[in-house]
């Protein structure tokens, strides 16, 4: 069975869930499951309002069932959300990979803050013209398989 993998990451803006949509597209591609929670929240946002409790708990459903979450942390600062969500899968022994594409300085020297980077079984930092798809596919499937096995 393919590894199941949380993507954390802000989706606010336009550009922002286009993103996330690309990436999960493309990670599905190399035989992951994505767990992409701008999809699995759609329906507790409508016009006539957004329904916090629904998203909080089916976030927090996903993200138990996952093997691994991708954080992306990209940003002046990192997506609060998304800072939730790492430590909620670091108390949980859940294996997190980091993702940069943002060039800003910040933060350590790959421009993120210090407790997220420490809680990231392995980073990844690219500039924005690069395809991250098959280093990050890459790195997830590492960070899932049991140590000191191939097996998932």
């Amino acid at each position: 069975m393919n590894p199941t993998v949380y993507l954390a990451g802000s989706l606010f803006t336009t550009a922002e869930r286009r993103w996330n949509e690309w990436l999960a597209d493309a990670l599905k591609k190399r035989g992951l499951q994505i767990i992409l929670p701008q999809r699995e929240v759609a329906d507790c946002i409508s016009a006539s309002g957004v329904d916090h409790e629904r998203i909080f708990n089916k976030c927090l459903e996903e993200l138990n069932r996952a093997n691994a979450v991708l954080a992306i942390f990209d940003g002046c600062d990192v997506d609060s959300g998304t800072a939730f969500e790492c430590g909620y899968a670091y108390a949980r022994q859940i294996p997190i990979v980091g993702l940069r594409t943002d060039m800003r300085p910040g933060g350590e020297d790959d421009g993120v803050n210090t407790m997220l980077r420490r809680c990231c079984t392995d980073f990844v930092a690219v500039s924005a013209d690069e395809n991250p798809d098959q280093l990050v596919a890459e790195l997830l499937l590492k960070a899932v398989r049991r140590p000191g096995t191939d097996d998932l």
